[in-house]
């Protein structure tokens, strides 16, 4: 586990609207994640229950290098150029796996 790369994200949005456009943003997005990101190990999004106007996602990637090709891929390059318009803030911390648990489906 000590090859993994993770990050966390939480946005913040600018409104009941924004946060319904950025939700079809994502989902349109995930598609692409789940067809194409072999490296992509988890991609999930959460929203916190006493916060509706944020978005807090939890990325991990079996190395750097799947980071980079998941920040590659067309349909990432269209959330990261498409999502500003429905922010109020963004706030990243990247993440360097120690070790943990992951489940995996078979």
């Amino acid at each position: 586990m000590t090859q993994g790369f993770g990050l966390v994200v939480r946005f913040s949005l600018a409104s009941q609207q924004a946060a319904a456009a950025f939700d079809a943003l994502c989902a349109r997005t995930l598609e692409g994640i789940k067809a194409y990101e072999p490296g992509t190990l988890a991609y999930v999004r959460h929203t916190p229950a006493d916060d509706p106007l944020a978005r807090v996602f939890y990325e991990l990637y079996a190395d750097r290098d799947a980071f980079a090709a998941h920040e590659a891929q067309e349909h990432t390059r269209h959330f990261l150029a498409e999502r500003e318009q429905y922010l109020a803030g963004v706030e990243v911390t990247f993440l360097d796996v120690i070790d943990g648990k992951v489940a995996t489906q078979s």
